[in-house]
């Protein structure tokens, strides 16, 4: 049994963003490369995004803290603290539209 406490890698995350001239940071809070299922906290400093990129199996976003814009194409999905996104099956971006910290869970495709 192992217990990780998500508010506290959530400031972690966010000083570190804030910090970085990247505007980002994350942590593997579960799993990894080499498993099935990977659940990974990424903290984004406001005005900061995560560019378009392909969905590496299927996807969700529960947003921790702040907000966020999760897009694809033409369409887009804005999130808040406590909403859960599903990543669609297609390139896909995503936008802080305030300092914001998301757990992104993967199951990767062809897991069986």
């Amino acid at each position: 049994m192992q217990k990780l406490s998500l508010d506290a890698q959530v400031r972690e995350q966010l000083e570190r963003a804030v910090a970085s001239s990247a505007g980002r940071s994350a942590t593997t809070v579960y799993g990894g490369h080499e498993r099935d299922l990977r659940q990974t906290l990424i903290a984004l400093k406001a005005g900061t995004s995560l560019t378009e990129h392909e969905n590496p199996g299927e996807a969700t976003l529960l947003v921790l803290r702040g907000r966020v814009r999760l897009h694809s194409g033409e369409t887009s999905w804005d999130g808040m603290s406590g909403d859960f996104l599903v990543v669609p099956q297609a390139r896909h971006g995503l936008e802080a539209l305030e300092d914001a910290a998301v757990l992104l869970t993967v199951a990767k495709a062809g897991a069986a």
